[in-house]
C-alpha cells in the first residue's frame, strides 16, 4: 500500500497564529480514495528545518505532499530549497507566467511587478502543477523513487490542485486498496465504560477491520475502518461487523452515522414537518450558530432570541419580574418561562432554552461556575433538566449546547 507523508511549512503554524486544516483536508480526501496518510509533521519557515524534514519523510513515506512557503515574500522559502534539493536551477514556466500576468492584468487591474514575475520560476527538475486558483504554481519532483508534490499555502489554491491534479495522478500512479468506514455515535457513557461493553467484540475483530474511540463533548463516536484489494468484500465485512457493534451499544446510540448532534436534530425536524427556535441566556446564540450550520435550516430553524440581561428577558420573553427576583435568571423556573416565551413569540413547534453560569466568575455557594438549567418543550409541554460543568467558559459553552440538542432530539422522540 502505498505511504504518504505531509509536511506543512509556516512559523505561523508553530505559534498557534493559523491552524493547520490543510494537512486534515488533504488527509480526508486521500482517504476517499483509499490512500492512508501515514505521518504528518509541520516545520517553520526555516531550511535546515524543511530540508530535515524532507529526509524524514523520505525514509517513511512513497509520496511526500508539501503545503506552504510558495509566496512572492521573503520568508517564503520553499521553492529555493527544494531547487537546491533537487539539484535543479530556476527557470520561468511560460504558463505560470501567462496566468500571473493575466490575474494582475485583467482580474485585480494591478501592474505586474518583478516580485510578481518571480512566482512563475519554478526549478528545471520539476513538473510544474498550474495554478487555477493563484500565482503560485505546484511542483512534482521525483527522487530515489519517491515523489514529492510541493502546494501552496492558502486552502483554497492547495484544494484545487489535490482535486485536479494529485489524486489523479496518485490513482494513476500506485494500485490503492479500498478503505471503508461506518461511524456510530453514543451519548451518556464514558469511552472506558464502552471499551469494558464491547471488550469481547473489539477483541475478535479480524486484522483488516479496525475500531477507534473518538471522545468528544460528552459523546463517543466508535468507528470501524476495513481495508482490502476489493471493494465489494470489503464493504460487505464492515457491514457485517457494524451491525454487530450496533447491537453491543443499541441502548446508548444516538446515530448510526458520521453526523453531528444538530444534524440529528435536523433530520428529525424535516422528517416530523416541524420547527424550532432558541432562547439563550449563557450561550451567546452558539446553539443558534450550530443549528443553522446545517445547509437549508430555514426549513427547520425559525430563529433565536438571545437575552442576558433581566430586562431582556421580560421585554423579548415575556418572563416575569416577579419570577427572575425570586429565583435568579439561572432556575428551573425562569428557563421554563423563556422556552414558554420563545414558543409563543416565534411561533415554532418546539424549543430550547439555556440559562447558566459560564465563568469564569459569576458563580455562588448555591449556583457555582458551571451550573446551568436547560428546557425543551413544544406548546404542549416543557421539561427542564439542571446540569453542571466543570471547565473553562468556552468548553461549558459548547457542553451546554450539545446536551440541549440531544434533550430536544430526545424529547421529539418520545412526543413521536
Amino acid at each position: 500500500m502505498v505511504k504518504v507523508s505531509i509536511i506543512t511549512i509556516g512559523d505561523e503554524l508553530l505559534i498557534g497564529q493559523v491552524i493547520d486544516t490543510n494537512s486534515a483536508w488533504i488527509a480526508q480526501q486521500l482517504n476517499k480514495i483509499g490512500i492512508p496518510v501515514k505521518r504528518r509533521v509541520a516545520v517553520g519557515d526555516i531550511a535546515t528545518d524543511i530540508e530535515t524534514a524532507l529526509n524524514e519523510e523520505s525514509k517513511h513515506a512513497d509520496v511526500i505532499l508539501i503545503t506552504g512557503g510558495l509566496g512572492p515574500t521573503a520568508d517564503d522559502i520553499t521553492k529555493p530549497l527544494l531547487c537546491k534539493y533537487f539539484n535543479g536551477k530556476m527557470i520561468v514556466n511560460e504558463e505560470a507566467l501567462a496566468n500571473v500576468r493575466y490575474l494582475f492584468e485583467d482580474v485585480f487591474k494591478r501592474p505586474l511587478t518583478e516580485r510578481n514575475i518571480k512566482q512563475a520560476e519554478v526549478p528545471d527538475t520539476c513538473t510544474v502543477i498550474q495554478n487555477k486558483r493563484g500565482t503560485a504554481p505546484g511542483m512534482l519532483f521525483e527522487k530515489n523513487g519517491k515523489f514529492y508534490i510541493s502546494m501552496p499555502g492558502v486552502p483554497h489554491e492547495m484544494k484545487g490542485m489535490i482535486e485536479n491534479d494529485v489524486i489523479p495522478f496518485l490513482v494513476k500512479e500506485f494500485n490503492v486498496a479500498h478503505i471503508a468506514h461506518r461511524t456510530l455515535t453514543t451519548f451518556g457513557i464514558g469511552e472506558s465504560m464502552i471499551a469494558d461493553k464491547i471488550i469481547e467484540f473489539e477483541s475478535a475483530l479480524p486484522a483488516a477491520v479496525r475500531l477507534a474511540y473518538l471522545p468528544n463533548y460528552g459523546m463517543v463516536r466508535l468507528r470501524l475502518t476495513a481495508t482490502g484489494l476489493h471493494k465489494e468484500e470489503t464493504e460487505n465485512e464492515i457491514d457485517h461487523y457494524f451491525l454487530l457493534l450496533q447491537q453491543q451499544v443499541k441502548d446508548h446510540i444516538i446515530t448510526n452515522k458520521d453526523e453531528p448532534m444538530e444534524k440529528i436534530i435536523a433530520g428529525l425536524l424535516l422528517e416530523r414537518k416541524k420547527t424550532m427556535c432558541t432562547a439563550e441566556s449563557c450561550s451567546g446564540g452558539y446553539i443558534a450558530h450550530l443549528v443553522t450550520s446545517i445547509p437549508g435550516s430555514s426549513a427547520f430553524y425559525d430563529g433565536s432570541v438571545v437575552s442576558y440581561s433581566y430586562k431582556a428577558k421580560e421585554d423579548l420573553l415575556g418572563v416575569d419580574e416577579k419570577l427572575l427576583l425570586d429565583n435568579g435568571a439561572v432556575s428551573e423556573e425562569v428557563v421554563i418561562e423563556m422556552a414558554n416565551g420563545a414558543l409563543r413569540k416565534i411561533g415554532s413547534d418546539y424549543a430550547i432554552a439555556v440559562s447558566g453560569i459560564m465563568g469564569p466568575d459569576g458563580g455562588t455557594p448555591d449556583k457555582p461556575v458551571g451550573t446551568v438549567w436547560i428546557a425543551v418543550g413544544s406548546r404542549k409541554k416543557v421539561r427542564a433538566k439542571k446540569l453542571h460543568f466543570r471547565f473553562e467558559r468556552k468548553l461549558n459553552i459548547e457542553l451546554t449546547a450539545v446536551n440541549a440538542l440531544n434533550l430536544l432530539r430526545q424529547f421529539i422522540i418520545e412526543e413521536g
